[in-house]
């Protein structure tokens, strides 16, 4: 697949672009989008007219507000979303263009998910995952001395890591390009913060409540890591 002219790439069916049908579920969305812009990126030999026909498909049917939105249109409605979302896309890259910060935007991200993201993914994991093992393991018996000292040795060593994170997220300014990626990071940061405190509260008092909220938070935290990780790979690929 690749286009040649702006009028083509305005006249084409986002569905068909993503060569998909439209009763593809989100999920085959993505996969198609992701495997096209991989195929046809101008670093694999691909050119940028096709690149930008699927960036304005993907806009289209991406979210899945706005693919409902697209498949309530009637005709002539249709052709001027398309031609709408082709136009932003060029937009877009021209503005890039014009300005000569194309190449080092993508350095900067490339730079910023390298040295700031994929560590503080590291550190989240290695406070989330254990979690569930600690807490069984506290559950034969947590009135247990010699349990509930390992249970609070894993919340102070959780603890030490999300300091970690917390100067890592600080070392780097997010790049414009993954602003709200990196707000993302952070609520999942603060999500996690805020699940070790209640924890922490439970190991004080035996009190449940606290206990669940904490394992509550950090189901919803393991979620929502699980998204920036799906996020991540887009942002490396467009």
């Amino acid at each position: 697949m690749s286009f040649n002219s702006a009028e083509h790439e305005s006249s084409l069916d986002p569905y068909a672009v993503l060569q998909v049908a439209s009763t593809a579920s989100q999920d085959e969305l993505k996969a198609a989008y992701r495997r096209l812009v991989k195929q046809h990126h101008p670093d694999a030999g691909g050119d940028e007219e096709t690149i930008l026909a699927l960036n304005a498909a993907w806009e289209q049917l991406g979210d899945p507000q706005s693919r409902r939105a697209f498949d309530r249109l009637s005709g002539s409605a249709r052709e001027e979303a398309r031609a709408r979302g082709a136009r932003n896309a060029r937009a877009s890259r021209a503005a890039r263009r014009a300005s000569g910060q194309g190449a080092s935007a993508d350095q900067e991200l490339a730079t910023w998910l390298q040295k700031v993201y994929v560590p503080i993914d590291r550190l989240l994991g290695q406070v989330i995952n254990p979690f569930a093992g600690e807490l069984r393991a506290l559950s034969a018996d947590p009135y247990d001395d010699a349990l509930m000292e390992a249970f609070c040795s894993y919340l102070e060593q959780s603890r030490n890591r999300l300091d970690k994170v917390k100067t890592l997220f600080q070392s780097l300014p997010t790049p414009p390009s993954a602003k709200g990626f990196g707000l993302s990071v952070y609520h999942c940061l603060s999500q996690v913060e805020d699940a070790i405190a209640e924890l922490e509260r439970y190991t004080m008092g035996y009190v449940d409540n606290y206990l669940h909220d904490g394992r509550e938070m950090l189901r919803e935290a393991r979620q929502r890591r699980k998204r920036l990780q799906d996020e991540r790979r887009r942002l490396e690929i467009v």
